[in-house]
């Protein structure tokens, strides 16, 4: 369900399940999990198989669950979130079709999100009685503000690449993703890294700033140390 495969600079993991539009179960979901922390590459990028990013959760895993086994479901999503949000790598979601669901939820927690012209995004679970657990009402609101949350979670509607990327869901929108994460990994990989942390860290301002200044002195002092070596 989760191939991975290695260059140089970029580990591109790929949720491979076709023919259920890349939906996850539970082992999928840690394969995934394992895929993006197991990176020893400065850059992640993760994409779908065929003509699906990825729809969440697989409804079949999910119907029929009682109360304790749909919270332990939810959870399990929850944490591969986070630990997409939190790797060492820079993870780029390049979104090719569909995102539903999970699928959302999961690329919302990449660092940086890119879609093609192809590309739809929506939460349908109200449709289903549910919503998006893996994390989604924490993090959608805080990329595209509470009103568009609202809208998207409530609704159930569905935007396409440009309304994704007018609304801050997207970065981008390009006929070719996966030039992005490329183009991330041809920079130097420590600074890469150092910006992706300050960018996350979530401590008072006081001490980001800091952290911030910590980590330039450090930068700098290395290129310095270069210079003279060199």
């Amino acid at each position: 369900m989760i191939r991975i495969e290695d260059g140089d600079r970029v580990r591109t993991v790929t949720v491979d399940r076709p023919e259920r539009r890349n939906a996850l179960t539970r082992e999928g979901l840690d394969a995934l999990e394992a895929a993006v922390t197991g990176a020893d590459r400065p850059v992640v990028y993760l994409r779908g198989a065929g003509s699906a990013f990825c729809a969440g959760a697989d409804l079949d895993v999910v119907e029929g669950l009682d109360r304790e086994a749909a919270e332990a479901f939810a959870q399990r999503g929850q944490r591969v979130a986070d630990a997409i949000e939190a790797a060492d790598a820079v993870v780029v979601a390049g979104v090719d079709g569909p995102a539903r669901g999970g699928g959302v939820e999961l690329a919302l927690a990449a660092d940086i999100r890119v879609a093609t012209p192809a590309a739809t995004f929506a939460e349908p679970g109200v449709a289903l009685g549910l919503f998006g657990a893996w994390g989604g009402t924490v993090r959608l609101p805080r990329i595209v503000g509470e009103g568009e949350a609202l809208d998207l979670a409530l609704s159930g509607r569905t935007v396409d690449a440009e309304a994704a990327l007018r609304m801050g869901l997207v970065s981008r929108v390009t006929d070719e993703p996966r030039a992005v994460a490329d183009e991330v990994a041809a920079h130097d990989a420590e600074a890469v890294g150092v910006v992706k942390e300050r960018v996350r860290d979530d401590a008072p301002a006081s001490d980001q700033r800091r952290r911030e200044a910590a980590a330039f002195g450090r930068l700098a002092a290395r290129r310095a140390d270069a210079g003279t070596e060199g």
